[in-house]
């Protein structure tokens, strides 16, 4: 594929590098003639100097017709104007690297929707969610946050042989309009669920939903109300926030750290069921004074890869349980395990596990696989293609195959029977990798 790399920083040289290495042919700008040199001399692309935010820098680099767009620069703005120049120009797929959550947040403003950019990314909130995940399902693959945050996929399992959705087909069972079943795994096989499936003790079942309504329905497949979990995060800047944020649960006790006054009071304003305390998370004496041995999980993501491993190091000797830390720097990859952290994820393999997946032709914007051959799809809706001509129940779908989202304008839902799709909606399907061929064939 022909890939144009805006910005020629840590970021957008890793992925410039990563996408060489998957034999794509990558073009890079950048506007610091130094850093054109570097990558010039030390990877297999062609590097241009001058502004992202320029027509004709972004003619010169051939983005007209350009399969995918990546603005990474260190600044928003650039990153949203010479995204949205580049998907005009003829771009196939352009996306945007985002620092402030305020570019992210449709309530007040769509401006993915409104700059006709197809993804608008955040390292910092990636890399929260993969925290997350080593915190809500250990060793699962099957958690997952879908259409930036507003949806999630969560396994759980069945373990009680008396609950009252044990039995039945799940038609027959009530569940609320935005919660679904989405996988079904039992002695070593993963399928998508069918209406008549009967689940059974033991199964692992995926619920597809927004997460207040996960919440509520995962009493229905748990009758024994877990323990509530401590968690301590360590770093309070916008990983931080984010991890706060995806556990915001009543499974969870959160408590925040965090050193800078100023953003402490923001942070209790946001967070309202988190508990923020100021302090330095490197210090043995504030951690033993604020009992994070007693936590069941800390997780340092301060923003700096030695104040984080030295937190957890500390925050290990004086108890806590599990031990997550953000690491960034590769070298450091075989040290971290020695040193009794439990997870370490590092923000480069997080953003390079995400733009890998949008490396696909036609409707598909990006897939995930899950397991099991399973992968999540999501698609853009074409003017004229099959997709549009059917209501949800009537669209013929492979059996394998299950629509899981619509996103449409400014609002994220799981859809219903009596749903359309409109030209221009993306949806989310689950579709195993025998049936995605013949989904797709809907959506071109």
């Amino acid at each position: 594929m022909r890939i144009v790399v805006l910005g020629a920083g840590t970021v957008g040289t890793w992925i410039a590098d990563l996408l060489c290495q998957h034999r794509h042919s990558v073009t890079v700008v950048d506007r610091n003639p130094e850093h054109t040199q570097r990558i010039n001399n030390e990877l297999d692309v062609r590097a241009i100097t001058g502004s992202a935010a320029e027509s004709s820098i972004l003619f010169q680099a051939d983005v007209i017709g350009a399969d995918v767009c990546l603005a990474v620069t260190g600044v928003d703005e650039v990153n949203l104007i010479a995204a949205s120049m580049a998907k005009a120009m003829g771009s196939r797929r352009s996306i945007a690297r985002v620092f402030l959550p305020v570019f992210r947040d449709r309530s007040t403003f769509d401006y993915e929707r409104h700059f006709r950019i197809d993804r608008l990314l955040s390292l910092e909130q990636m890399t929260a969610y993969d925290l997350a995940r080593g915190i809500l399902s250990p060793g699962s693959l099957t958690v997952e946050h879908l259409a930036d945050g507003h949806l999630e996929i969560e396994e759980v399992t069945i373990a009680d042989g008396s609950l009252p959705c044990l039995g039945k087909p799940l038609a027959d069972i009530s569940f609320p309009s935005g919660v679904r079943v989405g996988t079904i795994g039992r002695a070593g096989k993963t399928w998508i669920a069918g209406a008549a499936d009967v689940l059974e003790p033991g199964d692992h079942v995926t619920l597809i939903g927004e997460h207040d309504s996960i919440e509520k329905v995962r009493s229905m497949f748990k009758r024994k109300v877990d323990s509530k979990m401590g968690i301590v995060i360590a770093g309070g800047g916008e990983t931080g926030a984010h991890l706060a944020r995806a556990l915001d649960s009543k499974r969870f006790s959160v408590t925040l750290m965090e050193s800078d006054r100023d953003r402490c009071e923001f942070l209790a304003q946001v967070l309202p069921r988190a508990t923020v305390v100021r302090a330095d998370a490197t210090r043995r004496a504030v951690l033993e004074e604020e009992r994070v041995g007693s936590a069941d999980v800390f997780a340092a993501c301060t923003g700096d890869d030695e104040n984080n491993i030295m937190a957890s190091v500390e925050a290990k000797e004086v108890g806590a349980k599990n031990i997550l830390a953000v690491v960034g720097r590769p070298d450091y990859a075989n040290v971290v395990g020695k040193l009794g952290i439990d997870l370490a994820v590092s923000p480069r393999d997080v953003m390079a596990k995400q733009i890998l997946s949008f490396l696909h032709k036609g409707p598909v914007i990006s897939r995930k696989m899950i397991g099991g051959g399973i992968g999540i799809f999501e698609i853009e809706v074409r003017e004229g293609a099959d997709a549009t001509k059917y209501d949800l129940k009537s669209l013929p779908l492979p059996p394998a195959c299950l629509i899981i989202a619509v996103i449409r304008q400014d609002y994220v839902r799981v859809p219903g029977a009596d749903d359309h799709l409109k030209a221009d909606d993306h949806v989310v399907v689950l579709a195993d990798d025998s049936s995605a061929d013949q989904m797709l064939a809907l959506f071109h």
